[in-house]
């Protein structure tokens, strides 16, 4: 059974790759091009529409105001390009948004951006799919009739490519995000030079209908109410921008300059096709109205609705249909790599989540496990999760774009905001100690860049806020507190184990004599792990060592010299992982102990956690669990458990026990692990 799940893994996923080709999984710019800004590219197939759809609320006349609000948007996300390069040029680690935020403004301020982000990666990961399926939907009347289920294969169709590593999903999605990007930018090319140069007049197939104001008569505040509405919702096409300045350390060397010129061209080819789209949709007389009702409000030339079998084709088909002709090759290549840019937008989400994670549980907001790689150098639980929870988000809401659309870009405009309070901190900050002119004059250009664009997005956000809140916005206003109190619990009950495990100065490091053979397996020097040596000498084995698996070099060394400073009697061998694997290491080291000596019997000394509650659980002792599950079948090898209960146990026993010797359990504060003897993979 387990080899068969191996290879079944194996096939899906592919071969393992060691810690040391981690650099060959590093992405050049042609490559991290659409792995990167698949998100903020596609958001043209949908956002340009959406202002003309809020918009025809009001009538036909209203779309007069959709260049000046496109311009808005346009000077927005320029705004926000130019900031996020001094981004990446600050602070290139890869935390992105949630590192400047905490470290300029503080810890709070940074879990505010990582919950904000991470709702907002599932909402694209769930809008992009749902708006992909609606496409293809529009010509296969079983895909539309479907359209959860669809969607959800679809997610894990992504899920399983991007499990096999960074460089071999950018590969499969560098080819249709090109063809999308190449095609609409030459379509809008032609279309312009048809319509300016040759003079030529464009006919889309909706520019004879008349829309039926749903909203007539509007006050001056309603109507700049429902011109703010239809800006927040063009707002859209700024999502993904944040993701490079997550994803930096994913770029090959000069990381931070790479990055930089990435989002610079993402930036640019985003304006270009969202402004193209807007110039030729008008020029070409392009009518829209929301699908609920576009049945009645769209009107013939002879004043007679559409009715219910009329299917409103989006915009982007709208004006290939225009330039090149409904059913020309051009106009199909066009229809069918915007439905495809919209499914592969996901992937924009399925690199960013599962790296904010990882830094996210590096800092103990969230379960370790989703700080360590897979198989394939990738953040496998972290995917995972982001797509559980985008297939969750799918079904609960139908796949209606409509419905996901209320719900986007809250969060993303949270993250802008305060990352870009952050970076002028940051640059006040530097220019106190900076005394060179040079220096200073960059630091004072970065700031006031910085400064505007947390002034504007700021600006935006509260339009969103206001515009979107009481239509779907409050559900992200409800899930963001939260993820945010989730995170902080998680990292309070890892300082509390922590504080509980710490080796302090009145604790007694004295071992007893040891005369017989063991192995204790060991993954931080704490408690647990004292108790688990002093136990194993106190059964007096013939030869005794302690083992770990060494998977991060610079966490090895460190363990092997405050090893060495302890003074600790005990050998330490450190068992080499290329894999980050740490079962398996394990295993063969007793297999070779077994063949050396056929008749001696290996026993294997595992610290573990007595917890008291359920989901504790969940964050303790899983590689112990995996690892005793394969010990236990290896015959001459016993497996012993030294447990050391934790002070949540007590709430099984009704009272605390008195802290006397031979306890599994004695006092100690201000710790710093929080995982058990095993280290958890």
């Amino acid at each position: 059974m387990v080899k068969g799940t191996d290879l079944l893994k194996r096939v899906l996923v592919g071969r393992a790759l060691r810690s040391a080709q981690l650099h060959e999984q590093l992405l050049p710019k042609r490559i991290a091009l659409p792995v990167f800004a698949s998100d903020a590219l596609s958001s043209v197939a949908y956002a340009p529409q959406e202002i003309l759809v809020i918009l025809s609320l009001a009538g036909v006349s209203f779309y007069a105001y959709s260049p000046w609000i496109a311009i808005a948007v346009v000077v927005v996300m320029l705004t926000v390009v130019a900031s996020y390069r001094q981004n990446v040029h600050a602070y290139p680690s890869g935390g992105g948004d949630y590192e400047v935020a905490t470290t300029n403004l503080g810890q709070n301020a940074g879990l505010t951006v990582a919950s904000a982000l991470m709702v907002d990666y599932v909402l694209t990961v769930a809008v992009s799919v749902a708006n992909g399926v609606d496409y293809v939907g529009a010509t296969i009347p079983f895909v539309a009739q479907h359209k959860p289920t669809v969607a959800i294969c679809i997610v894990i169709l992504l899920t399983v490519v991007n499990l096999r590593g960074l460089r071999e999903s950018g590969g499969a999605f560098a080819i249709p995000t090109y063809a999308f990007m190449f095609s609409v930018l030459a379509m809008i090319a032609i279309g312009g030079f048809r319509t300016v140069a040759l003079g030529e007049q464009l006919h889309a197939p909706s520019a004879e209908f008349g829309i039926v104001a749903e909203q007539t008569d509007l006050t001056a505040f309603a109507a700049a109410f429902l011109i703010l509405r239809a800006f927040s919702t063009g707002c859209a096409a700024l999502t993904g921008v944040e993701a490079i300045s997550n994803g930096v350390p994913a770029f090959r060397k000069p990381r931070s300059r790479n990055a930089a010129t990435t989002l610079l061209m993402m930036g640019l080819i985003a304006i270009t096709m969202f402004g193209g789209i807007i110039a030729l949709g008008l020029a070409s007389g392009v009518k829209v109205a929301e699908p609920s009702v576009a049945a009645t409000a769209l009107l013939r030339a002879d004043g007679t609705p559409v009715g219910p079998d009329y299917h409103q084709q989006p915009i982007i088909s709208q004006v290939a249909d225009a330039v090149f002709g409904g059913g020309s090759m051009p106009f199909v290549i066009i229809s069918g790599v915007t439905a495809l840019i919209l499914f592969l937008a996901a992937n924009t989400a399925f690199n960013g989540f599962p790296v904010l994670a990882s830094i996210l549980a590096q800092d103990r907001f969230l379960p370790r496990q989703l700080h360590t790689r897979g198989d394939r150098l990738a953040f496998s639980n972290g995917i995972i999760i982001l797509a559980l929870a985008a297939c969750l988000l799918l079904w609960g809401f139908q796949a209606d774009v409509s419905r996901l659309l209320n719900l986007y870009i809250v969060g993303v405009f949270v993250s802008f905001t305060l990352s870009q309070t952050g970076m002028v901190i940051h640059w006040t900050r530097r220019l106190k100690t900076e005394v060179d002119l040079k220096p200073r004059h960059q630091m004072h250009r970065s700031r006031m860049i910085n400064f505007f664009g947390a002034v504007m997005t700021g600006l935006v956000l509260i339009v969103v806020l206001v515009t979107k809140f009481v239509v779907g916005a409050w559900i992200v206003c409800i899930a963001m507190p939260i993820l945010f109190l989730m995170m902080k619990a998680i990292r309070g009950h890892y300082d509390n184990v922590a504080a509980e495990l710490e080796i302090t100065e009145e604790y007694d490091e004295s071992m007893l004599p040891a005369r017989n053979h063991a192995i204790v397996l060991v993954s931080k020097i704490h408690k647990p792990t004292m108790r688990a040596l002093a136990y194993a000498r106190a059964t007096r084995p013939s030869t005794l060592e302690a083992i770990t698996v060494g998977v991060e070099g610079k966490e090895a060394r460190a363990l092997q010299e405050e090893w060495e400073r302890r003074g600790i009697q005990v050998p330490l061998k450190m068992l080499d992982s290329p894999y980050r694997e740490i079962t398996q290491p394990i295993l063969d080291y007793v297999k070779s102990l077994r063949r050396r000596s056929p008749r001696d019997v290996v026993t294997v000394f595992i610290p573990e956690y007595v917890v008291g509650h359920w989901w504790e659980h969940l964050l303790h002792n899983q590689s112990a669990f995996r690892l005793k599950a394969r010990l236990l079948f290896k015959p001459g090898v016993m497996v012993t458990s030294v447990p050391w209960q934790l002070h949540s146990s007590d709430r099984l026993q009704g009272r605390r026990e008195p802290l006397v010797p031979g306890r599994g359990r004695r006092s100690g504060n201000n710790g710093r692990d929080g995982d058990g003897g095993v280290r958890t993979r």
